[in-house]
């Protein structure tokens, strides 16, 4: 286990690398963050003027209505679908230079495009999970419940984390994708933990200690000198600060679904990621490389 942890952060380091040679490989997370603005902006409009509004946004089933229930609905759908979307067009394009080739942003946007029935047939699917299991939260208010809620939706997240390299690459139906991710998890499960851990965590990490550096001697300067004008900075760098670093943690996600996926279904090896380390990762498998 302790191998398979230290070869995933090798993995995720080394997966960094697509990113230093395809700079605009970032440019999906920012198209996939604006359009769930525009989504959240353009159901948020009709839902506050038509008077549902609590229901939608506080999703509680009393007071819920039948009308408010289809607006959430939607709403998940329409920002799910944005979001694969996205991340179908950056595992494209981190495909064909993980295969040696030389993308741009029209040819991971043809790729998301020549998908996209499929894509919003797998945002559904995705909706109507995520919609059950936060349904189910609610209704659980002691803490066992909330936890087991909790493990079923990681254990979905686990099991479904390579549909999106799936539907890409072999052009299957949405329930297809997510057999086949979980079949690829028996191989990669270890990946996969440790590699979203790591990425997820490193970024935590990384946000924390922006915010004390920046936050503590500005928030003390703000109090001290009592200039609001201090806070007002603070506060548009944090949000910029975040924003960045939030860019650059879901663009190595992706790029790193696309090196497990490329690993586990093809076997192959590249000039990003050292044969080696793949060898050791999938060893245990019994997936030898070709």
């Amino acid at each position: 286990m302790f191998r398979r942890l230290s070869n995933s952060w090798e993995l995720i380091k080394e997966s960094a690398a697509v990113l230093r040679a395809d700079k605009e490989l970032i440019i999906f997370p920012i198209v996939s963050s604006i359009g769930v603005l525009l989504v959240t902006a353009t159901f948020f409009i009709p839902v506050a003027l038509s008077g549902i509004a609590d229901g939608v946004l506080t999703g509680g089933s009393d007071r819920m209505t039948i009308i408010s229930f289809i607006v959430l609905f939607l709403y998940y759908v329409a920002q799910y679908f944005v979001i694969i979307f996205a991340n179908s067009a950056l595992v494209g394009a981190a495909m064909i230079r993980l295969r040696g080739g030389d993308p741009t942003l029209g040819d991971g946007f043809r790729i998301a495009l020549s998908r996209v029935g499929t894509i919003f047939g797998y945002a559904l699917i995705a909706s109507t999970v995520g919609m059950i299991l936060r349904a189910l939260a609610q209704k659980r208010e002691n803490f066992l419940g909330r936890l087991v809620i909790s493990l079923i939706g990681m254990a979905w997240n686990l099991a479904t984390f390579l549909v999106v390299p799936v539907l890409v690459v072999e052009d299957v139906g949405p329930f297809e994708a997510i057999r086949r991710s979980s079949q690829l998890l028996k191989k990669t499960w270890g990946e996969q933990i440790a590699g979203n851990f790591g990425i997820g965590g490193v970024f935590g990490l990384i946000s924390i200690g922006y915010a004390l550096v920046l936050g503590v001697p500005l928030g003390y300067l703000g109090v001290a000198l009592e200039a609001p004008v201090l806070f007002l900075v603070l506060i548009a760098l944090l949000i910029v600060g975040f924003v960045i670093l939030g860019l650059l943690s879901s663009t190595l996600s992706g790029i790193f679904a696309a090196s497990v996926y490329r690993y586990a279904a093809e076997g192959a090896t590249d000039a990003y990621i050292r044969p080696e380390l793949v060898q050791n990762a999938f060893q245990s498998s019994g997936l030898a490389t070709r």
